[in-house]
């Protein structure tokens, strides 16, 4: 009887050292899931991919000159923080928006189709919002960045026929988009007193610049579709437009 008794106590010792065995096993294995994760992430990251928006995202980039920029517009609803960037889809709202000076964001004439292609249009109190509208290693760029572009492109009297895409600009506006840009027409949403509401989708496309003019106005990029220039313009912050990034220095 003692020693089928010495025998159980053995047996059971042996088992718990087996358990305590697998959940150091599981431990060390559930560790090694976090760091490969982790490692992925970084891989990602590295070879210019965003996590913006809580999705991993690729980021399509093109090098002009010495600057690297993006070749499709922002189209994003959450601040790099993770913050909601309210979108405004009445006129109430938009113009809310403008009268508190906060962001917001809307789709070309609020129809989600236009998403895709196109991208948001944000104010311009969405660009200065210090949370950053930009993902990780991105900025919106200045007016000397916009105009650094131009003049690489041979100067902004003729730089709009190589940032332009080759389909998609009516009035046989199609760019040779020679410079890797793709800018699109992705139109404006305005409240500015000479036109109201959304214009320009296949005629125009404009583009922030992170520089402000006054309390009301701020910098920004024009393409047009019956025009191969590609000037600097002031506009009304509370304007609705296309954001396109450049990657940090």
């Amino acid at each position: 009887m003692r020693s089928r008794g010495n025998t159980s106590l053995v047996d059971l010792t042996k088992t718990n050292e087996l358990g305590n065995s697998t959940l150091k096993f599981c431990a060390m294995k559930q560790q090694i899931k976090t760091f490969t994760a982790l490692l992925t992430l970084l891989i990602l990251m590295s070879f210019g991919v965003s996590i913006h928006d809580h999705k991993i995202k690729p980021i399509d980039e093109v090098v002009i000159g010495e600057q690297v920029w993006m070749t499709k517009n922002l189209n994003v609803h959450k601040f790099r923080n993770g913050d909601l960037i309210p979108q405004a889809v009445t006129d109430e709202e938009w113009n809310k928006a403008k009268e508190d000076g906060t962001a917001a964001w809307c789709y070309y004439e609020n129809d989600s189709a236009n998403e895709e292609e196109y991208g948001k249009l944000y104010n311009w109190y969405a660009v200065n919002d210090p949370r950053g509208i930009a993902p990780e290693g991105w900025h919106v760029p200045s007016y000397s960045e916009w105009k650094e572009l131009a003049g690489f492109l041979g100067g902004e009297g003729v730089a709009g026929n190589s940032l332009k895409s080759e389909s998609g600009w009516e009035d046989d506006g199609n760019g040779t988009n020679k410079s890797g840009f793709t800018g699109i027409a992705a139109g404006s949403r305005t409240e500015d007193g000479f036109s109201d509401g959304f214009n320009g989708k296949g005629n125009g496309a404009d583009f922030w610049s992170s520089t402000s003019y006054n309390d009301y106005d701020a910098w920004y990029s024009s393409l047009s579709s019956v025009e191969s220039t590609f000037y600097m313009y002031r506009g009304d912050k509370e304007n609705g437009l296309s954001i396109r990034c450049i990657k940090d220095d």
